[in-house]
């Protein structure tokens, strides 16, 4: 495997928490603020802070189950994606 496949492997290994972190910053813009306020943290803060978390989430499930892609760690990457982007919006503060 030479540096360029090596190179698209990790980026394809990466795409869905990069682009779950995206479309959740986004779409959290559009929510109206009673039903989710807006965060105090820049949209590229918010993207960057979502991808590197959900990144961890996927290296922490290949590592659990020594194997990429299983649902599980999918499940695992939507739910703490959703959590810290609610815990950025202040949601659970009344």
């Amino acid at each position: 495997m030479d540096a360029l496949d090596l190179a698209l492997h990790l980026l394809n290994f990466m795409a869905p928490a990069w682009g779950l972190a995206l479309a959740l910053v986004l779409w959290a813009r559009l929510m109206p603020r009673r039903w989710l306020p807006r965060a105090n943290w820049s949209l590229l803060a918010q993207v960057l802070l979502q991808g590197a978390l959900g990144t961890a989430v996927l290296l922490a499930g290949l590592v659990l189950f020594e194997h990429d892609g299983k649902m599980a760690t999918y499940g695992a990457l939507v739910v703490v994606a959703a959590t810290v982007q609610w815990l950025l919006s202040r949601a659970g503060r009344g």
